[in-house]
């Protein structure tokens, strides 16, 4: 949280259109790939000035990495499963910090299989316009979400930025 601002009780919305999830992974172990996942919707909920609960889904159906072969075979069974399973959630109930700087424990999940995540959130800012920015960073094996390729052609660590807009309660 920045100077002079305070966090409003209740349900921030997070405001899909203008929010940004993009993840970062190696490919043949020195390339880098990137890659943009639209935002379905997420809230951030606020008790006694405190952040006590985040959620989000994103939709991996939207995936886009930039080449369309590599955004056809992410949606195969042993990788993403998109087409069985086009949702990626993240939920949670920690939240720590202040001051601007948020560490944000919870658990993200996709195929039917979860595995912890923790985000580094700096804000929120106050856009000028009525609307918060959040930024958050975390970083996860997708081998725990069961997402099986030779390290090789797939890095484990993948790398997922947030830049997310929020209206505060009314």
């Amino acid at each position: 949280m920045t100077a002079g601002t305070s966090l409003r009780t209740g349900t921030w919305t997070v405001l899909a259109d203008r929010t940004e999830a993009t993840f970062t992974v190696r490919n043949f172990g020195f390339r880098e790939v990137r890659g943009t996942i639209p935002v379905s919707l997420g809230s951030v909920r606020v008790d006694e000035g405190r952040v006590s609960a985040v959620e989000a889904a994103l939709d991996l159906d939207g995936i886009d990495t930039g080449n369309a072969k590599r955004d056809a075979d992410l949606r195969k069974p042993g990788l993403l499963a998109i087409d069985t399973q086009p949702v990626l959630t993240f939920a949670a109930d920690s939240v720590e910090g202040g001051s601007g700087t948020w560490s944000v424990e919870g658990t993200l999940g996709a195929r039917g299989e979860s595995c912890p995540l923790t985000l580094t959130a700096t804000g929120p800012e106050d856009n000028g316009d009525g609307t918060w920015r959040v930024h958050a960073r975390g970083v996860f094996d997708r081998q725990a979400l069961g997402v099986r390729a030779p390290r090789f052609l797939i890095g484990r660590e993948i790398t997922i930025e947030l830049d997310v807009v929020l209206t505060p309660p009314r």
